[in-house]
């Protein structure tokens, strides 16, 4: 399959907008959300003059009447062959599901779609959308080296993406200016006061530390998930002075920059648009975490769970998304007291291939795994798209992943029979089922919106 982009969308679009002109919306969102953001306009399309008003949200739990009557003979084989195949045991009875063809809106199915759910990772899609909206998909992070009374202070800036190469550079820099300084040790200490001392997130336990997530905090090497990151990226910045002749007095401490201390080397990591599509291809906590309090400072607020939170609600408020059963309390989707239904996942999909918006939101889309494509969280090495039901949609879908203990999701989008994109999402909870199976299940789904199981 080609990779679906915002381009190959005709005018799909969430249903709740209502600014008439999609630039002034997106400049609307980006002044009430955050005076730092800047202007970003959406990118525009030709495709987007076929529909001029958004479709208005129902609050109907599955499609209405209208849509059911307008359906073409296409669309209702792909809602006859759900209402059958939703009905598997192995998706038990707790599943928000709905199919929106993504050109018209219209609910081709749906099935408790405004059933809140918890949605594991697929929370990811909301936590990034929020970022690109408040930072801009050009902003990259820094991470810095300065100097002062003999100490030099390794400075965190929320890089999750840093790796032992880049501190190298930055420790081969502070090396060269200590020896023209006629220095030949210091003391090393790291500042990862950017983010406040890490919390739990409500519905988080103390079990996901560090396994599933580690502590947040502003300073990390190579995803190390450990209990304190930033003392342990400072001890890997201290080995590599000692590796370059310069002895380091003590052990690595943590404190401020001072007021005198002068910047001596910088490492700027990759834009975020390429770190989005990283979290999303690999469904990385660790990112989602860091991603969710730098948007909460990109909007004037603080770095915690509460504050991020609140701004990705805002965000996606004010780009007319419907709130209507969302609770959200991480920017991971681990909390397993996040809930969101079925549709509104599929609303923040539909957002985000809009050809509208593909200035800032097209690395969504872009970040999504494809069916059967290896070292993404749809691949063969995780089962995914390799039954006799699903193995045919192989490369022709594009999802995200959601895995919890009583949870698993997948939303994303597929072009149909018909040749038209649908976007879909199903969401289940509580089954007896094992995980494999659970997935296998809403493998078949996907493969049955796409067509290619008949």
């Amino acid at each position: 399959m080609s990779s679906p982009t915002p381009s190959l969308r005709t005018s799909g679009r969430h249903r709740k907008a209502k600014a008439p002109n999609p630039a002034l919306r997106r400049a609307a969102v980006l002044a009430v959300v955050t005076p730092v953001a800047g202007t970003i306009l959406a990118g525009t399309s030709a495709f987007a003059a076929d529909k001029t008003t958004a479709k208005a949200a129902t609050t109907a739990p599955d499609a209405t009447a209208s849509d059911a009557a307008s359906l073409d003979a296409a669309e209702q084989k792909i809602a006859d062959d759900l209402d059958t195949r939703s009905q598997d045991t192995r998706l038990g009875s707790r599943l928000s599901g709905v199919v929106i063809d993504a050109k018209s809106d219209k609910v081709v199915w749906g099935h408790d779609a405004d059933t809140a759910l918890m949605a594991a990772s697929n929370t990811k899609l909301a936590t990034a959308t929020a970022a690109l909206t408040v930072l801009g998909p050009d902003h990259r992070l820094t991470t810095k080296v300065v100097y002062g009374d003999g100490t030099l202070t390794l400075v965190g800036g929320g890089d999750r993406t840093l790796t032992t190469d880049d501190l190298d550079a930055l420790a081969k820099t502070a090396v060269a200016g200590l020896k023209n300084a006629g220095l030949t040790s210091v003391k090393v200490r790291i500042d990862d006061s950017l983010f406040p001392e890490p919390t739990l997130a409500n519905g988080w336990n103390t079990g996901y530390y560090p396994d599933s997530v580690a502590p947040v905090r502003a300073l990390v090497v190579d995803s190390h998930n450990v209990e304190d990151t930033s003392l342990d990226a400072g001890g890997v910045f201290a080995g590599l002075l000692a590796e370059r002749g310069v002895t380091v007095d003590g052990e690595v401490s943590r404190g401020m920059v001072g007021k005198g201390d002068v910047p001596v080397a910088t490492h700027t990591s990759d834009k975020l648009s390429t770190i989005v599509k990283q979290m999303l291809k690999v469904s990385d906590n660790d990112i989602a975490e860091s991603l969710l309090r730098l948007t909460a400072l990109g909007a004037g607020r603080s770095a915690t769970f509460e504050d991020g939170t609140a701004v990705v609600r805002d965000v996606l408020t004010r780009y007319g998304i419907s709130l209507d059963n969302f609770a959200m309390y991480d920017g991971s989707g681990l909390s397993r007291a996040t809930r969101i239904p079925a549709r509104t996942i599929a609303d923040i999909v539909d957002l985000t291939a809009d050809p509208r918006h593909a200035q800032t939101l097209k690395y969504v889309i872009d970040g999504l795994p494809v069916s059967g494509e290896a070292g993404a969280t749809l691949g063969p090495e995780f089962g995914r798209f390799d039954t006799a039901d699903s193995s045919c949609a192989v490369g022709q879908v594009k999802a995200k992943t959601g895995t919890l203990t009583g949870a698993v999701a997948l939303s994303g989008l597929t072009q149909a029979q018909d040749g038209r994109w649908k976007v879909f999402s199903f969401i289940e909870n509580d089954s007896t089922a094992g995980a494999n199976d659970i997935k296998d299940a809403l493998d078949g789904l996907a493969a049955t919106v796409n067509g290619c199981w008949a």
